[in-house]
């Protein structure tokens, strides 16, 4: 079967840094595949460059096998593919309930959306409700988005990412800021999600990882030393020497 992404040969430097270096991969459809790697890995780069964010200096980018190297982010979201930020990205004075049911409108595609508050539309309500309940927020979703903890937000953008029904999610630290009750319960969230969506994750909580990852690349210095099942990364003398070792 085709994959769903495939990565050959990205290539990406600031200067003179190799933030990616030669990047292989590629994503199934329905896996849950982590990146894992030291700080400085060049993780945030290579998703920056998956989402359209950033282009590379070279390699190509495939979705479905079509091309998408040099299409900008906005094209690719239209296409199914979503991302997550390590920083936050929301509009902090409106509700929580806004804050989803705006994704929910913008993917919903019909003329009205501009003419009503996408919280007055009772589908559009209804959604965004069901997505904030998956990932724990139902009972905060008339709250403002400022009033909210770090963790909570990260919760949001996840229901917000889930908003669009894209295909391809690009994940990058859900779990920073999250204590263990609201990490366990959006690996729960995740797990639910294996086989319906593709997830790219990019994680330091291992726990997490190995709880979620289908497969798991290890990033260094911009190169990918290893891609393999969990527990053959978790037993690999270089992964651990260059990383896992280090927690």
């Amino acid at each position: 079967m085709k994959p769903l992404l495939e990565v050959k040969g990205l290539m990406k430097s600031f200067g003179g840094v190799r933030a990616t270096d030669n990047v292989h991969l590629d994503l199934a459809k329905g896996e849950i595949h982590a990146i894992i790697g030291p700080n400085g890995a060049g993780k945030t780069t290579l998703i920056s460059q998956l989402s359209g964010g950033l282009q590379p200096d070279a390699g190509t980018v495939l979705l479905n096998g079509a091309d998408i190297t040099n299409m900008p982010a906005y094209k690719r979201a239209k296409l199914g593919i979503t991302r997550s930020f390590q920083i936050t990205s929301l509009v902090m004075g409106m509700s929580v309930l806004d804050n989803v049911a705006l994704a929910v409108q913008a993917n919903d595609g019909h003329s009205y959306k501009f003419l009503k508050p996408a919280r007055s539309i009772c589908h559009i309500r209804d959604k965004a409700m069901e997505n904030l309940a998956k990932v724990g927020l139902r009972k905060r979703a008339d709250d403002l988005a400022s009033a909210l903890s770090h963790g909570e937000h990260r919760q949001m953008e996840i229901a917000i990412a889930l908003a669009s029904e894209a295909e391809l999610m690009l994940l990058d630290e859900p779990m920073a800021g999250l204590g263990p009750k609201e990490s366990a319960l959006l690996v729960d969230f995740l797990k639910e999600l294996k086989g319906q969506r593709t997830i790219l994750l990019i994680e330091h909580d291992m726990d997490a990882v190995f709880a979620l990852a289908d497969r798991i690349s290890v990033l260094v210095y911009g190169r990918i030393i290893a891609t393999s099942l969990p527990d053959e990364i978790r037993n690999n003398d270089d992964v651990r020497h260059a990383y896992l070792g280090e927690e």
